[in-house]
């Protein structure tokens, strides 16, 4: 029989309860992120600001979390993780009323930051919390349970909270979230089992540095496969309600409708990933990315027929929604116990580079070469994150055999 991990219970039952209490954190803390995108217009008209100004919410929330998560993972490393998890739901959802209540821009912007603040903890708690419940063999279908809290909240969440905020106005949209994270930090409390993430040193053992760590090296390159495939998407993905109208001539009334399918899509990349993560990472990782690249290079060689165009755009959905859950369990795989907490934060600071790196560079882009390179650019950057992914495995692979 295999020993469970360190902060792992010895029960061979699979903690459905408690991932799924963190995929209902996830969904509430993911919702709020993006609630703004939907509701910008609304929100520029009453605040009297340009939407490029109103824009700039999201990318002051991004930022945030790309400056303030790794400190702030390396200032609490030492407390619950679950306490810290209740600790910043409370705060996102303080954060939410602030925002509704905000009297100006600049009060909102001050809100935004506190949430990013936020935000970043709790991704850099919540990305290795799985590893801590689960045997590293059940590693990929427990990131997958949890990461479908991220795509519900794009299916779900997210066009739930623009849909309330037209009808019944966008303070009212941020007071409802307030309230939801507030009942999800409830069920925290009572259904996620504790976890001991302190690494157990035996007697007179000294602790070893995490710079020294030889995992440490992993880590950074698994960080930097990270920002290169999602700089990649977001170079294009961002832009893909204009490219939709601009390029493949859909009406922007149907929009919605297209973007609904590809996060459905999504989730139902997830449920593949949860099964191709546990039995063949390394090849099912592969094979997501290449299918991506497919996709967008049909989309962009044959932009003029919609019914390519619409199943194009369904099959990236499939493929692309795995690829995050893939790329977690990577990290967690690769980390050594004493360094899951640092990794968890390397990686949501990578994963918000890559978001808000990939949407500078896609707008440059489109300015100064028109959007129809956008597509190009992002098979080039995931060419990139897949070469380089192959080549670590071989080296990783060698070293292992040569030790």
């Amino acid at each position: 029989m295999s020993t469970p991990v360190p902060g792992t219970s010895a029960s061979p039952s699979f903690p459905w309860i408690g991932l799924l209490s963190l995929a209902g954190a996830i969904f509430v803390s993911v919702t709020s992120e993006f609630l703004p995108t939907g509701l910008l217009p609304d929100m520029a008209h009453e605040l009297g600001v340009g939407l490029s100004t109103a824009g700039l919410l999201v990318t002051i929330f991004a930022g945030t979390v790309v400056v303030a998560t790794t400190p702030l993972a390396a200032l609490t490393r030492r407390y619950s993780r679950k306490a810290l998890i209740v600790v910043v739901l409370l705060i996102i959802a303080f954060a939410n009323v602030l925002a509704a209540l905000a009297p100006s821009y600049e009060f909102l912007v001050g809100a935004r930051i506190l949430g990013g603040l936020a935000h970043g903890l709790f991704w850099a708690v919540v990305a290795a919390y799985s590893a801590h419940l689960v045997p590293k063999q059940q590693l990929g279908r427990a990131v997958a349970i949890t990461a479908g809290g991220g795509s519900a909240a794009f299916v779900l969440g997210v066009p739930a909270g623009t849909a309330l905020g037209h009808s019944l106005g966008w303070r009212t949209a941020f007071t409802v979230i307030g309230v939801v994270v507030l009942v999800l930090a409830v069920v925290v409390v009572k259904f996620l089992p504790p976890v001991n993430h302190q690494v157990t040193l035996s007697t007179g053992e000294i602790p070893l540095p995490l710079h020294k760590d030889r995992n440490l090296a992993w880590v950074v390159v698994v960080c930097a496969v990270i920002v290169i495939l999602i700089t990649g998407q977001n170079t294009f993905y961002t832009y893909i309600a204009p490219w939709l109208i601009q390029q493949a001539h859909f009406e922007p009334t149907s929009i919605a409708f297209l973007l609904f399918l590809f996060g459905g899509a999504g989730a139902v990349g997830l449920v593949l990933a949860g099964f191709a993560a546990d039995r063949f990472p390394k090849r099912g990782f592969a094979a997501a990315v290449l299918v991506v690249m497919a996709s967008v290079l049909a989309l962009s060689l044959v932009s003029a027929n919609s019914v390519v165009v619409v199943t194009a755009f369904v099959i990236w959905g499939v493929a692309f929604g795995g690829v995050p859950a893939m790329l977690q369990t990577r990290m967690l795989r690769t980390a050594s116990y004493r360094l899951r907490n640092l990794a968890a934060a390397l990686q949501t600071t990578a994963f918000n580079v890559g978001i808000g790196g990939g949407a500078v560079l896609g707008g440059v882009l489109l300015d100064r070469a028109g959007i129809g390179v956008l597509p190009v650019v992002e098979i080039g950057f995931l060419a990139a994150g897949l070469a380089l992914s192959i080549t670590v495995d071989a080296v990783h692979a060698r070293r292992s055999r040569s030790a």
